[in-house]
């Protein structure tokens, strides 16, 4: 998996519990995964089709560091599906923590939001990395 972004955990993203907000990670999960998408795929026309289930195991504090790793499982006709791991990262010892884990689907569309194919050399590229 390749490492696709990196957070700190601020006190505007913290809530009641005081703990990080969950939509937040959501947020900065999906985003993590459309950037892989979008890079992969090469274009910007891909949008989220669905995210898994999160199961948050651990909690984000006010001055944690979060990193997001990613990795292409699937690349489809039209859509591509990606794994995802979000990590509390310590900074004295390097030491990662999974906090979450999903898998998102990502769709290529065209101007007008129907799904297109995305290109034959890709799919080709990830089929030959399997192998």
């Amino acid at each position: 998996m390749d490492l696709l972004s990196k957070k700190i955990v601020m006190a505007k993203d913290i809530g009641i519990h005081g703990n990080l907000f969950g939509g937040i990670l959501l947020a900065w999960m999906d985003e993590a995964a459309a950037s892989l998408a979008t890079e992969y795929c090469r274009t910007p026309n891909m949008v989220t089709l669905r995210i898994g289930e999160l199961v948050f195991k651990k909690p984000l504090k006010a001055g944690h560091h979060l990193r997001i790793y990613g990795g292409v499982t699937k690349v489809g006709r039209t859509s591509i599906s990606i794994y995802l791991e979000a990590k509390r990262y310590n900074l004295y010892s390097g030491d990662e923590v999974v906090v979450c884990d999903t898998n998102s689907t990502f769709v290529r569309v065209d101007d007008d939001g129907t799904p297109t194919a995305i290109d034959d050399s890709i799919r080709a590229n990830f089929e030959a990395k399997k192998a």
